[in-house]
């Protein structure tokens, strides 16, 4: 006897539709992890900021900076400078220094505070 499994409304193969969260919702999610320091630390020390598929991705992701966008970001400003200088190669190698991570957590605290 088999075991249906819930669809919560969105098709087995739905392109849009990712583990039940829509494409929209899953790079919301990405773009505002990007906000933090020990995530990108992260994704340096696992190398995934030096992959071309990566580099690409954030690229495509600069649309979050339009208004049409950003009014869905919790944190707008460290995630969207982030985003802007993850294009920079030099900042993808320089975060694997855990002193620029902590450079970064130092200055975006210093910001959120003004």
């Amino acid at each position: 006897m088999a075991v249906q499994q819930p669809n919560n409304g969105v098709k087995a193969r739905d392109p849009d539709h990712y583990g039940g969260k829509s494409r929209f919702e899953l790079e919301l999610e990405f773009v505002q992890a990007l906000g933090n320091p020990y995530y990108l630390h992260n994704l340096a020390d696992s190398k995934v900021l030096y992959q071309p598929e990566f580099v690409e991705y954030i690229k495509y992701l600069r649309y979050w900076s339009s208004p049409e966008y950003i009014k869905y970001l919790s944190f707008p400003g460290p995630a969207l400078k982030a985003l802007d200088l993850l294009q920079e190669e030099q900042f993808r190698k320089d975060m694997i220094n855990p002193m620029v991570r902590d450079q970064l957590v130092a200055d975006w605290s210093q910001a959120a505070i003004k």
